[in-house]
């Protein structure tokens, strides 16, 4: 029996589900502005701050697993809700920390769970079950783009209110920001899944990740997304301090951030819309690749705020460009029934590898004074990932009458 839903409009859910993401993954973008003022301020490490973002990816990624789960079980509406007040109560106690171990338990554990309630997993959830198929890697575009246009517009702006009001208001304004998304919300209301514990299911959580974890399609997206969560993660916390470190202006470091965004709106929506038309393994054997390619390019020219700019907007049309093929493909083997579940544990991955790509950015950096060995890495990660990507099969996993899903 096929899950039934009563749809809501396509315009209704892209327009809410893209402000979510804009505000969501905006506020999360300009994290690395804060770096320097928090550690100067409070006296701590590098490694301090950089070890509680990761933790703070780290839980993003696992709590993603069950915020899909009970979004796919009873709808986006109260994930999103407990999301948003998650994510205004974290803001704030990162605001108001006064050791390491609060300031990793609000900005790591608090926003963590905040962000893994209000992003792509739970989005796409909601996307994957109202919109068509041969439509769905483009609506994914729109909202993975949405996400970028939230870092070029908040970006700039979290900048200027560090700058204009200090650091600890900047993060109380945000968190005012943040509860926005509660009344977004009710626009991926889904009435038929809210609150029902009848919805029949052919297969049970347990066998649907019994399936996707022997398939060896799954295991190669989740290594690949591993690679992209610790390059962008690195390089959105730490390059605006690697920036200031090679004397360059802070302004430089926003506009760099604000330019990936920007050009990310372009990226991801036309990996949303090439990934109707062509292999997604392709599409994301190509991107890592050129990530690679960028960052070498990078690290051997002459550093200058040119040079910064057109290095930024290169990685901007490659950032979360890997996010609509990546989610599209799981939705195409497995379906949608349990896709913001699979979702997350593909996510889950990534942001294992942002916590590696954050937390080994300041521990090297503390210990070596410099952050060319993270760079290093992160360009052997690209060549590998888009190695793995090229095996990958796409086509419809066939399944056993009884254990038939959508």
């Amino acid at each position: 029996m096929t899950i039934t839903t009563q749809k809501i409009s396509a315009t209704q859910m892209l327009l809410c589900g893209a402000a979510i993401v804009t505000l969501s993954m905006g506020i999360r973008h300009g994290f690395g502005l804060w770096l320097q003022p928090i550690t100067q301020s409070q006296n701590w490490s590098r490694e301090t701050f950089a070890f509680a973002i990761a933790i703070q990816n780290l839980v993003w990624g696992f709590t993603g697993i069950f915020a899909g789960m009970l979004a796919d079980r009873f709808g986006a509406f109260k994930v999103i809700v407990a999301g948003a007040v998650l994510y205004a109560l974290g803001l704030v106690g990162m605001a108001t920390a006064t050791t390491p171990l609060i300031f990793a338990l609000t900005a790591g554990v608090l926003i963590g769970m905040a962000q893994a309630g209000t992003t792509y997993a739970v989005i796409y959830g909601v996307i994957g079950r109202n919109i068509a198929p041969h439509k769905r890697s483009w609506a994914m575009g729109v909202a993975a783009a949405a996400g970028s246009f939230g870092q070029f517009l908040m970006v700039p702006t979290e900048g200027l209110l560090i700058s204009s009001v200090g650091w600890q208001e900047a993060l109380m304004v945000l968190g005012a920001a943040s509860l926005m998304m509660v009344p977004l919300a009710w626009g991926l209301h889904e009435p038929a899944l809210a609150g029902s514990f009848a919805v029949r299911r052919e297969q049970s959580i347990l066998q649907a990740l019994g399936e996707a974890f022997k398939y060896p399609s799954f295991q190669l997206l989740m290594a690949g997304y591993f690679v992209c969560g610790f390059q962008v993660v690195f390089i959105g916390v730490h390059m605006p301090s690697y920036l200031r470190d090679k004397g360059l202006s802070p302004q430089v470091a926003s506009y760099a951030l604000a330019l990936i965004g920007l050009f990310n709106v372009f990226g991801t929506y036309a990996a949303g819309v090439l990934g109707q038309r062509m292999q997604k393994k392709n599409i994301l054997a190509f991107i890592y690749l050129a990530r690679a390619f960028a960052i070498s390019i990078f690290l051997l020219v002459p550093l200058s705020p040119v040079s910064v700019y057109i290095f930024s907007s290169v990685m901007g049309l490659l950032w979360l460009s890997t996010v609509p093929p990546t989610n599209a493909t799981v939705a195409q083997i497995f379906g949608v029934t349990h896709l913001s579940m699979l979702s997350g544990f593909v996510f889950f991955s990534h942001q294992i590898g942002s916590f590696m790509g954050v937390w080994l950015g300041g521990y090297l950096y503390d210990r070596t004074g410099s952050y060319d060995l993270v760079w290093y890495i992160a360009i052997g990660l690209g060549v590998l990932a888009a190695l793995v990507n090229l095996p990958i099969k796409e086509a419809s996993i066939v399944r056993s009458q009884a254990m038939q899903g959508t």
